[in-house]
């Protein structure tokens, strides 16, 4: 089997190739226009597969057409722009009193913005030399890129870490293996709230609020009180919403994330290029991700052998959320089929958090209207949508400003 991954000079990519591992692929091909980091993450890669007795050659090539032809599966992880647009995703807003984050808000619609075309892009050219192939989306955002896929005609699956991250945080606190736990997650990419954690079938959440309430806030970045108020474990990135100003107030002043990590893919790339490295790294948990390799090859594995199990995954609604259109994109439980995922029925979203679901997903429809036509008055409309901008002059304004500093990403705006 080949499988190919579209943005394989990511310092992720390591993570990524340590559960790869364990597929009975052929051929790895990572496909990136940076020479530089292809040779150092394919050389790792490479390395890594040979330490675990794998017999997968590991291809790199910058021609996106000869790297996807005949695959079986497409990762896809893309950075548009690179660190320094993302720094600009976290600075621009903050003059608006608006966060400044890579995935929702302003910053999030000005990543769309470039990575939609992309990524479409993309996706036709997987379409004509492996028409067979499955789309695995781990491009942020999730949500909004998946769905313009699905709206293409591509066969399509949005995928995203904290789904896996939050059902192995919680095994590992309730002592037990991770298949003996399942979650009860529902609403959007980076907008999800887990209502029911289940081992081996009984309900246990309220046993984990109660007996590690201090580490399931702290790993959501809210206080313990309010979490126990929702009575469910929030994703982290609700922080956004539920903590804005507070959020505002920490981010002015302080290096952004993407200084950070940054610094932090110079020092991982330079210890990639180590002949004797055969294992990913320590230090590149610090890069985020975590369990990205768990969750990819779980879905590569189950689209690709018919295996029928249940993951979370970023899917068409049909009716799993009522309130919401059938063609609108969320991020629930579905059953893996070769034929694609299946959302299962969610039990209904208490209005607390079917409100937001819905305002952001109206915010969703807009950002990829934006993205797909371009024009500085749509992307004013998506930021006037989002709860996270909502008012008509920092909208008008985080529309110019936006589109102004990524213009070289946006042919309508050139």
């Amino acid at each position: 089997m080949r499988l190919a991954v579209v943005g394989g000079g990511s310092t992720y990519t390591p993570e990524l190739v340590e559960g790869l591992a364990r597929l009975p692929l052929s051929e790895l091909v990572l496909v990136d226009p940076d020479a530089g980091r292809l040779e150092a993450v394919g050389g790792l890669a490479a390395r890594m597969l040979a330490r675990a007795g794998h017999p997968a050659r590991v291809l790199c090539t910058s021609d996106l057409d000869a790297g996807v032809a005949g695959a079986a599966a497409v990762l896809v992880q893309l950075r548009v722009g690179g660190q320094a647009a993302r720094h600009r995703d976290e600075t621009l807003p903050l003059a608006c009193g608006c966060v400044g984050q890579e995935t929702t808000g302003a910053g999030g619609l000005a990543k769309a913005l470039r990575t939609v075309p992309v990524v479409l892009d993309v996706a036709e050219r997987v379409a004509r030399h492996a028409p067979d192939a499955w789309i695995v989306d781990f491009t942020n955002p999730v949500g909004i890129v998946t769905r313009a896929l699905l709206d293409a005609g591509h066969r399509a699956v949005g995928l995203c870490n904290v789904a896996i991250g939050v059902q192995r945080r919680a095994a590992a606190l309730l002592g037990a293996a991770p298949g003996r736990v399942r979650l009860g997650h529902a609403g959007l990419n980076h907008l999800t709230w887990v209502r029911s954690v289940l081992l081996d079938g009984a309900e246990v959440l309220p046993r984990l609020l109660d007996e590690h309430l201090d580490e399931i806030s702290a790993a959501a970045g809210l206080p313990g009180a309010f979490v126990r108020r929702l009575g469910a474990i929030p994703s982290y990135y609700l922080r956004y919403y539920y903590d804005h100003d507070r959020v505002v107030a920490e981010q002015r002043g302080a290096p952004t994330r993407a200084e950070r990590v940054a610094a932090l893919e110079r020092d991982l790339l330079a210890s990639y290029t180590d002949p004797a490295l055969d294992t990913k790294p320590e230090r590149l948990s610090e890069r985020g991700g975590a369990f990205y390799s768990e969750a990819a090859v779980q879905l590569v594995g189950s689209l690709l052998g018919d295996r029928g199990d249940v993951q979370v995954v970023n899917v068409r609604n049909g009716g799993a959320l009522p309130f919401l259109d059938a063609d609108d994109v969320v991020e629930v439980p579905a059953r893996i089929t070769a034929s694609g995922p299946v959302p299962l029925p969610v039990p209904p979203l208490e209005p607390l958090y079917a409100g937001l679901v819905a305002h952001v997903t109206a915010y969703e429809r807009l950002a990829l209207d934006a993205a797909l036509r371009g024009g500085v008055d749509r992307v004013a409309a998506a930021l006037l949508a989002h709860p996270l901008v909502g008012q008509r002059e920092p909208a008008e304004r985080l529309a110019r400003d936006l589109v102004a500093a990524d213009r070289e990403h946006l042919p309508w705006a050139r």
